[in-house]
């Protein structure tokens, strides 16, 4: 299976293809997503293309995106709340079945314990699959343990 892995943000989305088993995943690309600064709509409406354009480009079988933490920031919560929102706007649009995983089964899924730092999660996914040699944001490693994670969880749910 082929998925295409969002960590969704606001000002960063984490957006990565990953596909083979869980046992041994392979990544296909990664990427950072930054939307320009400016009104609320042109920068969602960045973050839709973005997605529809790897959609287009890499013909995922299902989109796998992290669920929504609330922080003590609800303006940052918000925030990704919204972006999440034209990412499963894109999804929805193309036919894409959603894998939806919390925070703690990517943490679980990539180093084997729930309550994991980021620090932790990027030093697994080296170990996971091969990364090309890239300067990675923790957004886009965010997004592929998420691709990990999803393909681990098995097929989307309908």
């Amino acid at each position: 299976m082929r998925i295409l892995a969002i960590d969704p943000g606001y000002d960063r989305l984490g957006i990565a293809v990953v596909e083979g088993n869980p046992s041994r995943p392979t990544l296909v690309w990664s990427d950072c997503v930054e939307p320009a600064e400016g009104e609320p709509a042109e920068r969602l409406a960045e973050v839709s293309r973005a997605v529809s354009s790897a959609i287009l480009m890499h013909a995922p079988g299902a989109l796998g995106i992290e669920t929504l933490f609330f922080s003590v920031n609800k303006k940052t919560a918000l925030g990704v709340a919204e972006a999440r929102g034209a990412v499963l706007a894109a999804a929805g649009l193309a036919g894409i079945p959603i894998i939806e995983c919390t925070p703690a089964q990517v943490k679980l899924a990539v180093t084997g314990y729930g309550n994991a730092d980021k620090k932790s999660i990027g030093a697994m996914i080296p170990r996971l699959l091969d990364l090309p040699p890239k300067k990675r944001r923790d957004d886009e490693l965010d997004a592929i343990a998420v691709g990990i994670t999803a393909l681990a969880e098995g097929l989307p749910r309908m």
